[in-house]
Parts: structure tokens; C-alpha cells; sequence
């Protein structure tokens, strides 16, 4: 399998390469030459088939001779362990768990997957990787948990001061050792512009090895399409199911579109946004136009350019008509709303941002009168989220073992302005 930019202005690459430059040299998002078909037969008795065997067939295509099969097999495994439970909230909601990882969000899968593919993409290169990472939550916590201690890698995460949850900032500024955490004075937005800008800089480049475990690394992004596999798998049998996803920079949503592409069964794709609503306005309107983000409760999908809506656009292009994607917006009282509704019903705690995919998909549900099951793609746990949920439903949320450990630990981070100049320069006295 060969990757092009999506600017067609940089040459073809294979996985490995894709992997190790993350964005392409003319600023493009690298995306697969074409689209594998999985057997209709492997379709149709998928449920028979382990998570690590279905994990298999979905990603060998895209990695192709980059890994040996044995190899992969093994990553895929391991990135698999944690369970994905479907949990019912009433008869046409389900929450799809995809945040009982190391760090307590669906983001672990892709994190570990890639750390683990760069690990031996990298294990016979001299020089040291530096993986530059901007994080609007969880995409830091998860990085820095999969990538610790990887031998030759260095993290630097870039997270917006006091728009991040104190959990999700204990995950990413704790660890030390190979992980850096810098704290901006500014939004996700101004973070992964300057994490773009380095890409671009090829003075920084021709010194150092950079690349990004954000979703526009198909590293990051491609394995993300298997809890959708396994997911569909679990519901053979069932009436047709459209997956709900919690977006910001809409990468979850392009790993879905994508196994639906693949072969993977489906009744569409509702994307469920925040105040941050660009792609609902530019999928009701044909206007894409961007505004400065703003701060909600759900603060993972505080992204007001979402990366990989380029993706997605590409993805229904090429389906042609062949699956269909709406979008709806929330505002942070109705996501809380959504919150007390689902515990009051059945003591289910829900994180603000799988609360706003919940309410989408009971907006879907009323603008179209679908029959589906909504299958709600559960992104966090809510402790993650306490100092909001705690309030709206007032108790206190159990805390895992990992978390209690977390707050003995020192945060430790780098404060910069919004600016390259100050990225760059910590870049370099990193090196």
C-alpha cells in the first residue's frame, strides 16, 4: 500500500515513510492510494473471528511489507487488550466503550498502535525520533502513555493552558523522562498550527527527526477503524446501526467512514459537535468558514479547523453517494442535561463529550425519524471529566486505581507563548 497527499504536490510513500514524516513535505494528509476490500465472506462470519484476527485483516493491507506479518500480528494484539463493551441505554441508544485503556480514552488504541509500529520502524535508525504532538485532552495523555520509554523517541506535547482537565493534564505532564509536556498560552487551534509550522520548517527538519502522533499520522488514524470492525461484528444479526461520533478533529470519523469503505456494515454516520460547529454549518450550508475556537465543557473537540475533515470529504467522494453523513451541534447546558437524563434513567455516567454524541443522535433521530440503533462511540471515561460531572449530577464519580496514582504525582511542563519562535526554540535546546 502506497500513501498520496491529499495537496498532490509531494511524492507517493509507503507506510513506513507516511509513518515517519506524518504530515506530507507540501502540507498535505497522507491518504491511502486506494481503499482495500475485505471479503464479503469474512463479513459475514466476522463475529466468529478473535479481536486480534479481525484487527488483522482490517490493517495488514494498509501496512503492507513495512512490518512482517508476525510482527503486526503481535502489535495488533497488544493494542487490542482492553474490551469494548456496548452498553444499552435504552432501545435505539447504545454507548460503544472505547476508553477502558491505559488512559482512559478511545485514543489509547491508536497511540499504542503506532508507538509500537514506529518502535521497529525506527530500531535500527542512529538518530533519535522526535514525535511533536498537539493535544486538545486526551490525544497527550494517550501519546505520552504509549510512546514512554520507547528506546530513540522523544515526545513533545503541545496542550492549551487551562482548557485541558486536570486529569487529562496529570496524563500528559507526570510521566517525565522522554515525554516533554508545553503548556501554550492559546487554543488547540494555535497549538497545531505551530506543530504545522515545524513540519513546514525545513531548517528544523534538515536538523532533527520529526514526526506527529496526532491523527494525521496514518499511523495514528488507520487503527482506529478496528473498534468499529469489532463493533460491527458484535452486532451481526441486528437491525442496521448508525455510529454517532464525538468529533473535533474528526479523525474517529474518518476511521469510521473508512471501514465502512473497507466492506464494514452500516447505516451511516451522524457527527456529533460541540459549539465548534464548522462541519455542521458547512454540510447544511456548502460555507466552510472557520472561527476562532471556544471553550465548552467538552474541550477534547474544541477544534475549530478539524484536520481530518479533508479525509472524510475524500472518504464520501469516493463512496459516491453510497453513505450518507449528517452533523449536529450541542450547547454545553444541553450537554449537561444529557448527562442527568442518562443517570436518572439508568445510573449511567456519561463524559461530556460521549453526552453530546447521545443528545446528536436523539437530534437525528427527531430530523429524520430513523429506526436504527444509534451506536454512540463512548470517548472518555467521566472521571477524566470530574470537576464537570460531579457538579451536574451531584456525586462523587468513582476513581479508578490509575487516577488515585496520578495525583501523587508533580506536574511538570514548559510554559510558552502561542508563538513558533518560542516552539522552535524549545525544539532545539530539546535536540
Amino acid at each position: 500500500m502506497n500513501y498520496y497527499s491529499l495537496n498532490h504536490q509531494a511524492p507517493v510513500v509507503d507506510f513506513g515513510t507516511a509513518t515517519l514524516l506524518g504530515q506530507a513535505p507540501d502540507k498535505g494528509l497522507y491518504f491511502p492510494e486506494h481503499i482495500p476490500q475485505v471479503e464479503a465472506a469474512f463479513v459475514r462470519n466476522m463475529h466468529t473471528y478473535s479481536k486480534a484476527a479481525i484487527g488483522l485483516q482490517v490493517m495488514a493491507p494498509y501496512v503492507g511489507n513495512t512490518i512482517p506479518k508476525h510482527i503486526l500480528a503481535t502489535i495488533i494484539e497488544e493494542t487490542l487488550e482492553q474490551e469494548f463493551p456496548i452498553i444499552p441505554l435504552n432501545n435505539t441508544t447504545h454507548v460503544v466503550e472505547l476508553f477502558n485503556g491505559p488512559t482512559l480514552a478511545f485514543k489509547d488504541v491508536g497511540a499504542r498502535f503506532m508507538s509500537r509500529c514506529l518502535g521497529y520502524i525506527t530500531q535500527h535508525k542512529k538518530e533519535n525520533i522526535t514525535v511533536l504532538v498537539a493535544t486538545s485532552g486526551d490525544t497527550g495523555g494517550a501519546v505520552a502513555s504509549g510512546f514512554y520509554n520507547v528506546p530513540g523517541v522523544h515526545v513533545v506535547i503541545l496542550y492549551p493552558s487551562g482548557r485541558v482537565s486536570k486529569v487529562q493534564e496529570l496524563q500528559l505532564t507526570t510521566l517525565g523522562g522522554n515525554i516533554t509536556a508545553l503548556e501554550v498560552a492559546g487554543s488547540f487551534d494555535n497549538c497545531q498550527a505551530m506543530v504545522k509550522q515545524a513540519f513546514a520548517d525545513e531548517q528544523l527538519t534538515a536538523s532533527m527527526t520529526l514526526t506527529s502522533a496526532n491523527s494525521i499520522n496514518v499511523a495514528r488514524w488507520l487503527p482506529q477503524q478496528m473498534y468499529y470492525w469489532l463493533t460491527a461484528a458484535a452486532l451481526q444479526g441486528t437491525k442496521p446501526a448508525t455510529y454517532v461520533v464525538p468529533s473535533g478533529n474528526f479523525g474517529n470519523m474518518a476511521a469510521g467512514v473508512l471501514a465502512h469503505a473497507m466492506g464494514m456494515p452500516s447505516g451511516g454516520f451522524v457527527a456529533a459537535c460541540n459549539a465548534n460547529d464548522v462541519v455542521p454549518k458547512h454540510i447544511r450550508t456548502g460555507v466552510y468558514d472557520t472561527v476562532p475556537s471556544v471553550a465548552t465543557i467538552s474541550n477534547a473537540m474544541d477544534v475549530a479547523n478539524p484536520s481530518n475533515y479533508g479525509r472524510v470529504q475524500q472518504l464520501y467522494a469516493l463512496l459516491n453517494g453510497a453513505a450518507t453523513l449528517h452533523a449536529y451541534t450541542t450547547s454545553d447546558a444541553l450537554t449537561r442535561l444529557t448527562v442527568q437524563d442518562a443517570y436518572a434513567s439508568n445510573k449511567y455516567i456519561l463524559d461530556p463529550h460521549t453526552a453530546v454524541g447521545v443528545q446528536a443522535w436523539q437530534q437525528h433521530v427527531a430530523a429524520t425519524g430513523s429506526t436504527h440503533l444509534g451506536m454512540v462511540m463512548g470517548t472518555a471515561h467521566p472521571i477524566k471529566f470530574a470537576e464537570v460531572i460531579a457538579p451536574v449530577l451531584g456525586i462523587t464519580i468513582p476513581e479508578p486505581a490509575s487516577i488515585t496514582k496520578l495525583h501523587k504525582l508533580t506536574k511538570h511542563s514548559t510554559k510558552i507563548d502561542a508563538t513558533y519562535e518560542q516552539l522552535k526554540a524549545e525544539l532545539i535546546r530539546l535536540r
